[in-house]
């Protein structure tokens, strides 16, 4: 026998944050420095570990100006992200300096929660590719969005209960369910690929190049900034300086 459906509508989940959390990390200014100063300093660049990464903060502005990337992966953040389906998709773009592990739709039942964008987000596009900008939607238009989301992730979501229900495997069951499911997954970066990362995927009134993410990835990645802007504060004040351009 199959199993029985038990969600109702009442039991869907509707969300318009997103959440970040650094589960782990292994990152500070030290660890640009030692790895810089190798170079002339060989084994006795060790002693950057021992001394106030302040008094060089010079050198991390310097590295950061004239790009000299590679000191800045010698350490690790790792994130656990909960987001839209659609978000993740963006975010596997971002290959190098990566690594991602994301719940799976073939191992587990997959929860219905499910994401609706609250009045702040901007609906309209104005524009044509490459030269649009987004402005506020109306209220109808907000509540045409909210209500034909809702009602299509209750179908959706009742039709994977029903597939379930009729014994189909979950790989198979899950291709009814749209990119606005919630979904999570561990992503671990060095500080190097996570600048490159904010750079492309976030606004800032600092960066030289301009960038247009779409919001929701934005919000992770302003979640993940004030992270590492803690955990790095040095590094994070010269890619400021810099334009907010990767090394």
């Amino acid at each position: 026998m199959g199993r029985t459906p038990v969600t109702t509508p009442e039991s869907l989940s509707f969300r318009s944050d997103v959440t970040v959390e650094l589960v782990k990390s292994s990152a500070s200014d030290a660890d640009v420095l030692f790895a810089a100063r190798v170079s002339t300093a060989g084994e006795q660049s060790l002693d950057e570990l021992k001394k106030d990464p302040e008094r060089s903060k010079g050198l991390i502005n310097y590295l950061m100006r004239d790009r000299h990337g590679s000191p800045f992966e010698h350490n690790s953040m790792t994130f656990f992200i909960s987001a839209p389906i659609f978000v993740f998709r963006e975010f596997m773009r971002h290959r190098v300096g990566w690594s991602y592990n994301e719940e799976s739709g073939r191992y587990r039942e997959l929860e219905p929660v499910f994401y609706v964008p609250d009045a702040s987000r901007k609906l309209v596009q104005q524009g044509r590719p490459g030269k649009y900008v987004f402005v506020e939607g109306t209220p109808a238009q907000h509540e045409a969005v909210r209500g034909t989301l809702e009602e299509s992730y209750e179908q959706a979501y009742a039709a994977y209960q029903k597939l379930l229900a009729e014994g189909v495997a979950r790989e198979v069951a899950r291709s009814v369910l749209p990119v606005g499911l919630f979904s999570s997954m561990y992503a671990t970066c060095n500080a190097r690929s996570l600048m490159h990362f904010l750079g492309l995927r976030t606004q800032h009134e600092l960066a030289k190049v301009p960038s247009f993410p779409q919001r929701e990835i934005e919000m992770v990645g302003e979640r993940m900034e004030a992270e590492w802007a803690k955990l790095m504060p040095l590094t994070y004040v010269a890619f400021n300086a810099n334009g907010r351009v990767a090394p």
